[in-house]
């Protein structure tokens, strides 16, 4: 916990049902590359700006604090998230999820 009463790093994740199921589906290396990817966003102070390993960026640029875009397995891939900012249980919920 922070010294402003919110809680820190590692955030939760949870999985809108659709993408969980799309994310099991993929093959053994893809959720690899894309469980790498989510750790650089799950252990960074503020998920919409990881820092420059993974690209992520706003879904639509007009709500900066709403769902973002994570690109990963050099752009054949991307998520969809967004981070629910609360004191108690801040966590990421992963919305959608591709890769082709």
């Amino acid at each position: 916990m922070t010294d402003d009463g919110f809680m820190g790093p590692p955030w939760q994740i949870d999985y809108v049902e659709g993408a969980r199921t799309y994310r099991d589906s993929l093959p053994v290396e893809v959720r690899s590359t894309f469980r790498d990817a989510l750790l650089d966003i799950l252990t960074a102070k503020d998920p919409y700006r990881p820092g420059e390993q993974v690209p992520v960026e706003p879904a639509r640029s007009t709500r900066f604090r709403g769902p973002h875009v994570l690109t990963f397995d050099n752009g054949r891939g991307w998520a969809r998230f967004v981070f629910i900012r609360r004191t108690a249980d801040p966590q990421i919920v992963i919305e959608e999820l591709f890769w082709q």
